[in-house]
């Protein structure tokens, strides 16, 4: 059992990591990996996160793999967390999508409306 002021820690490092506090440049990929996003594709949507910014070798880019996201019927999803804190949340997306979602967003800053889940579920 954790005491209350160790609680307390590490509820403060969650918080900053999920809100990317103190980081001036860098965007987090968080893929739903929840059981009908794997059912969707979520698997090779993650490698193909991994395997472009490997490939373009992009710094201050962290994928995680988090859990359900709450939108079953538009997986597989993934939110891009930026480090002033915005967020953007892409579903339905392919291998293909993906690389695009590296190419354009997280490369050049350009949101790609398109694959968007406000836009999407209308």
């Amino acid at each position: 059992m954790k005491t209350l002021e160790e609680l307390k820690i590490l509820r403060e490092k969650s918080h900053k990591k999920m809100y990317m506090d103190g980081v001036t440049r860098g965007v987090r990929v968080q893929v739903g990996y929840g059981t009908c996003g794997i059912a969707a594709g979520a698997t090779p949507v993650y490698d193909t996160f991994v395997n472009e910014i490997k490939a373009l070798n992009l710094e201050n880019v962290e994928i995680v793999k988090v859990g359900c996201m709450g939108e079953c019927a538009f997986e597989p999803t993934v939110e891009i967390v930026e480090s002033d804190g915005s967020k953007t949340i892409y579903c339905l997306l392919t291998d293909r999508r993906a690389s695009e979602i590296v190419e354009e967003h997280i490369v050049k800053g350009i949101r790609i409306d398109k694959y968007l889940l406000s836009k999407i579920k209308r």
